[in-house]
């Protein structure tokens, strides 16, 4: 018995004695300059603070408001619906251990960094319902793990870039309703194999979007047989329009013709 007790003590002196995680430096520079770029007019995030970013986490705990730690490191940020404004800070690269970033239904403006091609190990990227513009950086591909890529109702242009079709593991996908343009990327929309396929509603509400799985662009032009159509109909009003006018200068040079006759015979003397 003494020596099971001594075993559980020594344990729990063992414990004691562990050393907790250290708070990480690039996770103090991620929230520091996130924090920076973001405007809070709620004031919904009153405990992001840089006596907190220089200690977010402890273990699993978080001090953080919106963030979710594991073994030290920010793991999860989920910042939505928190009439969040400003932009996406690039240092949020800084986060490595990143995850899941989800700043969804806010108020943010300008591009989405290429400089999260860094976060290796981000599953989720939610960046729906805000006022994003800019092109989608085909960095995002270096994030292999990507399951989810969600940029709906932004104002993001230019194309969709084919080298995401090269994420594997991405199973859900949602650009609809932004100002993208161009074909959608074959390896985006015609996934083979047990690759999920994404339907039309991942990419509605973009107008000069087109491509499967998108119905048929309607023709912009007047077909050929329209444009035949209106250069007939406009050749026969002009010939109208111009036989007019030749029957009306007929008439009346008849008519002048008939009143220069009529001078001429009163003037000449009867015989």
């Amino acid at each position: 018995m003494d020596v099971i007790l001594r075993l559980v003590l020594l344990w729990f002196l063992t414990c004691a004695g562990l050393p907790l995680s250290a708070p990480d430096p690039d996770d103090e520079s991620c929230l520091t300059h996130l924090s920076e770029s973001l405007q809070d007019p709620n004031r919904n995030l009153q405990n992001w603070t840089k006596s907190t970013f220089k200690n977010p986490c402890s273990g699993f705990t978080s001090y953080l408001q919106g963030a979710i730690c594991n073994n030290g490191r920010i793991y999860k940020l989920s910042l939505t619906n928190l009439s969040l404004k400003g932009s996406i800070s690039p240092f949020l690269s800084n986060c490595t251990n990143l995850q899941a970033l989800d700043l969804s239904s806010n108020a943010l403006t300008g591009p989405i960094p290429p400089d999260l091609q860094s976060l290796v190990n981000l599953a989720v990227l939610n960046l729906s319902a805000n006022r994003l513009s800019g092109q989608i950086p085909p960095q995002l591909s270096f994030c292999a793990y990507l399951n989810v890529i969600d940029l709906h109702n932004n104002l993001l242009s230019g194309q969709i870039p084919q080298q995401l079709g090269l994420l594997v593991r991405l199973s859900a996908f949602d650009v609809s309703n932004n100002h993208l343009s161009g074909p959608i990327p074959w390896s985006l929309g015609n996934r083979s194999g047990n690759l999920p396929r994404f339907n039309a509603s991942s990419y509605l509400g973009n107008k000069d979007l087109y491509g499967y799985p998108l119905p048929p662009m309607k023709s912009k032009g007047l077909s050929v047989v329209a444009i035949v159509g209106i250069g007939l109909g406009s050749g026969l009003l002009s010939l109208m329009v111009s036989f007019t006018a030749v029957c009306v200068w007929l008439r009346v040079s008849e008519r002048k013709l008939a009143n220069d006759e009529g001078k001429i015979s009163q003037l000449m003397p009867d015989y």
